[in-house]
Parts: C-alpha cells; structure tokens; sequence
C-alpha cells in the first residue's frame, strides 16, 4: 500500500480484542469487534464472541465482564476467522496498543494457514502520546473522558474499537488535513506490520531455531531448558515454563515461570543462547 496520499483518501478499520490471558499461544480471543470508516463515517462493523479452548478464570471474567457461560456455545475461532481476514482487506488497521492485539490475531492466521494482509497499522496509544501530549496519560479509558468520547461499555470489543476509532481520527486530525500517511507512520516511532508478528518467521535477533522451539514448547504444554545471556545467573542453564510469548519491536520474549527460583520473569529470545525442549512428567 502507498503512505504517500492525505490520511483521509484511506479505510480505516479499527480493532480490539477481549481475550483469555495475557499472551498468545498460551491464551485465546474470546471477542473480537471492529469499525470501520471511510470519508468521513463509520460504513460497517463486525463483532463476534468466540469460544476459547479452556474455561477462563475468574480474574479475567473480571476485567472485560465475558463469563464462561457467555462463550460456551459461542463459535470457535476457525469458523470466524476468514470473516475477520475479510474484514481488514484493503484497509489501514488501528488498534490501542496494537501489538497486543496483533500477536493474538496473527496467531490465529498462522494457525489455520490464513495470508497476513499488508496493510500497515496504526497504533493510537503511540500516536496519542505524541500529537495529544496534554492528557495525563495515554490509557483508551483516560482519553475517552479526556476527548468526550462516547466509550461505550468499557473493555468490550466493539466498544473500544469505536473509541480507537476516535481516538485515532482525532491524532490525524491533529497531523492536519493533508498529512500523509505516513507522516502518522513516523509519528509512532515504530513501524507497525502484521508479518511482524508471525510466530513463524524468526526475526529481531533471535534464531528460527529459537523462535520454533518456544512456540512447540507453548503448544504442547512444556518446559525449555536454557542457557541466558542476561540476569544474575548469566550463562548458566536453567529450565523455565513458558505462559506466553510477545513479538515486540523492541525485542521479542517469552513470559515464563523460572524454576529456579518460582518467579515469573521476561525472558528475551535474542538473549537464548542455547535452547531445548523438554517434556512435563
């Protein structure tokens, strides 16, 4: 796609997803809504509940108020999710921090064999911390109410997708008019793609081997043992229990649970020296 033409010849489609758990792999999307908007007006919307491979815990029920129960007969996401590859086709994507929701949903495109699309995306928590400097911070909540936003029910998909929506038109308009594209782009700081966060495709310094090696350990319930180019106990092996694994611009890493110490750290892909898959007994 070119970034070179007035943000206000392209379609929009703003995102967000209610998921699980905190990572992909070791969690799902349980919602997924999106808006999307061209020449002025919001032209259609997509929203759906998914049923997620393992009941979900009551602390995240309590944060975007999805139950179980609501789920339960809910589609899973293989019946959904060429729906919602359909649904960003030929469009600029935006999303409140949006490599959450990026790494989610590649995931999902990856795992039933379903082509990234090419469109970048934008990021509204990045582009709010630069051309709306005045609000306290930059939380989706924080700016509704800062913006005089109608934010909907909060935490819900549609809801903050509509409110991402907002809040992004409101950074472009900001940039002016005229702006291209990609002067939103370099306002970010960070160059936002979905191919970025293939779980597939190694990247950022860290090997295939690395990179392939976590995601069997994710998918098959399993532990890896080490050896950490970083930390107190630098070099040496060590056997953790992935959660979850971020593809990140600023370094890719897995959350797990060290046995060494019964703690859960960040561990960088990049700093994995060597790596190993190891079954749970």
């Amino acid at each position: 796609m070119e970034l070179d033409r007035p943000w206000g010849n392209y379609t929009f489609v703003a995102f967000d997803t209610e998921t699980s758990g905190a990572y992909p792999l070791g969690s799902d999307i349980v919602e997924f809504g999106a808006v999307k908007w061209r020449d002025g007006q919001i032209i259609d919307r997509f929203s759906t509940l998914l049923k997620p491979t393992e009941p979900m815990s009551d602390f995240i029920i309590g944060i975007h108020g999805i139950s179980n129960e609501m789920v339960e007969n809910a589609p899973p996401m293989k019946e959904k999710i060429q729906e919602i590859r359909d649904f960003f086709s030929g469009c600029v994507g935006m999303a409140h921090h949006a490599p959450f929701d990026l790494g989610f949903i590649a995931a999902d495109f990856e795992r039933y064999k379903i082509p990234f699309p090419t469109e970048p995306v934008l990021c509204t928590s990045l582009l709010s911390r630069t051309l709306i400097p005045e609000s306290v911070n930059h939380k989706l909540q924080t700016l509704i109410k800062f913006l005089k936003i109608d934010g909907g029910q909060a935490h819900r998909a549609t809801s903050d997708a509509q409110a991402c929506l907002e809040v992004g038109l409101e950074c472009l308009r900001r940039l002016g008019p005229e702006a291209m594209l990609k002067q939103a782009q370099n306002k970010m700081g960070k160059r936002l793609q979905w191919i970025d966060y293939s779980l597939l495709l190694a990247g950022r310094g860290q090997s295939q081997q690395t990179l392939e090696a976590v995601v069997e350990a994710l998918q098959t319930h399993s532990d890896l043992d080490i050896v950490y180019a970083g930390g107190s106990l630098r070099g040496s092996l060590r056997r953790i229990s992935p959660i979850g694994i971020v593809r990140n611009p600023d370094g890719d890493y897995v959350m797990a649970i060290c046995h060494i110490d019964r703690a859960q750290k960040r561990f960088y892909l990049n700093k994995m020296e060597e790596i190993q898959v190891t079954r749970r007994n």
